[in-house]
């Protein structure tokens, strides 16, 4: 167990933007730092939820499981991000499983450390108010895309997540720098490999992508946008 460290700079969103540098302070000096081999678990469902976590390095994806085993990715946080499941009731368990993809380490809250802190900081329980109703935005809006759209809608939302998370224009489009198989796409809209395979390439044939070396290239933002019937959400909301 180490003390908190500083976060390196990064230029990527991060939901702990939600807090003022002042009060992201004050959590960091309650923080206690774990560091997590790749492909550990940090918690799993069930499990009581009675802890934040704050991502210092590494990545982190949340995951559910279907009664078949299979695996859904519903987000993936990284260094500057806090996730957990936090509510107003005591026994609450996870719903969630989250595991480490890479060699982490993690700042913990304890409940109690952050109760107390949000009784001495009103400002701060306005902030942390104002992070929990943007998780549950985010977890909502993943759902809608899984549920109302189909899988060709859920993929397209995908895309153009993760343009906004890995994304970089350049001359021929949005290029995703993030490398992905077709089996770890599979995982994030709950689909097979074989039918994403074939989305892929309808995708491919109609020019809206392009795929390089394990990369892709968004060449028609708007077709995708389209499919999945897009709601212009802010880039801090519309992330993988």
């Amino acid at each position: 167990m180490e003390a908190v460290r500083n976060l390196p700079e990064d230029s990527q969103i991060r939901n702990s933007s939600y807090f003022t540098s002042g009060n992201l302070e004050k959590m960091k000096q309650i923080m206690y730092s774990y560091k997590f081999n790749l492909d550990t678990a940090v918690f799993h469902e069930g499990d009581a939820a009675d802890k934040l976590y704050f991502i210092l390095s590494g990545r982190v994806k949340v995951t559910k499981f279907s009664e078949e085993g299979k695996e859904y990715i519903m987000s993936v946080y990284h260094a500057g991000d806090f996730f957990g499941q936090l509510d107003p009731f005591h026994e609450s368990k996870h719903s969630f499983t989250a595991l480490t993809m890479e060699k982490c380490e993690i700042g913990i809250i304890q409940r109690s450390d952050l109760e107390i802190l949000i009784w001495q900081y009103g400002d701060l329980a306005i902030e942390f108010m104002n992070w929990m109703g943007y998780m549950q935005r985010l977890s909502q809006s993943k759902f809608r895309d899984l549920i109302m759209y189909g899988k060709p809608g859920a993929l397209c939302s995908t895309l153009i997540r993760l343009s906004n998370s890995y994304g970089s224009v350049d001359e021929n489009g949005i290029h995703i720098s993030l490398k992905l198989t077709n089996s770890e796409l599979a995982d994030y809209i709950g689909s097979a490999r074989e039918s994403v395979n074939r989305m892929l390439g309808d995708l491919k044939k109609a020019g809206v992508i392009s795929m390089n070396d394990g990369t892709i290239t968004i060449l028609n933002l708007k077709y995708l946008q389209s499919v999945c019937k897009c709601e212009q959400c802010p880039k801090e909301l519309c992330r993988i």
